[in-house]
């Protein structure tokens, strides 16, 4: 791994996922922000590329997709522009000067700039964490290696409704070509490239 064309991917890290009164709530979700955090802060400290995806809908609910709008429609919406739960949670609030690349599906890729983002950095690695992992992780996941990028799964970066479908998706993942490593793991293998 060339750790000058590595970014850290960070999807979907917003309240909306991680208040339990929200309808997104995701339960593993607040486990992993320390581990985001001091993976994020590595990054910092060594000027390593970040990037961080947020998934945002218009009030009216008007590009939600088929699959949310009924939940949208009958909760009276989330991750709303301007709202609190649409922000990245204050742990790893990004700096002004990184990159936040909005999304309305489940991949990062799907209808943004990321690819051209990368490709303009020369990125050949990507580090993916955040939530959810049966839905966002695995879409950019999808589409990152379809691209040809090369990808690691943050294991305690990532979370899911429960750790059965936490497990299956990592699995799913390792075995059509992430690698599937813990946040230690990884620091510890681009201190080595550094």
């Amino acid at each position: 791994m060339d750790t000058e064309r590595t970014c850290l991917l960070i999807i979907d890290i917003q309240y909306d996922f991680l208040d339990a009164s929200s309808p997104l709530f995701v339960r593993g979700g607040p486990s992993i922000i320390s581990n985001i955090e001091k993976i994020l802060n590595y990054f910092r400290e060594n000027n390593q590329l970040v990037i961080f995806v947020k998934r945002l809908h218009r009030s009216d609910g008007s590009d939600v997709d088929k699959t949310r709008i009924e939940l949208f429609q009958r909760t009276g919406g989330f991750l709303i522009g301007g709202t609190r739960g649409a922000e990245i949670v204050e742990a790893i609030k990004p700096l002004p000067s990184e990159a936040v690349v909005i999304k309305k599906r489940w991949s990062a890729f799907f209808h943004t700039e990321l690819d051209l983002m990368l490709r303009r950095e020369k990125i050949k690695d990507l580090i993916i964490c955040g939530i959810q992992t049966p839905n966002c992780i695995r879409a950019t996941f999808t589409d990152a290696i379809s691209l040809d990028y090369d990808v690691i799964v943050l294991e305690d970066g990532t979370a899911s409704s429960n750790l059965e479908i936490q497990k299956s998706n990592l699995l799913d993942m390792e075995n059509i070509g992430a690698k599937i490593l813990r946040t230690d793991e990884v620091i510890n293998l681009l201190k080595y490239q550094i």
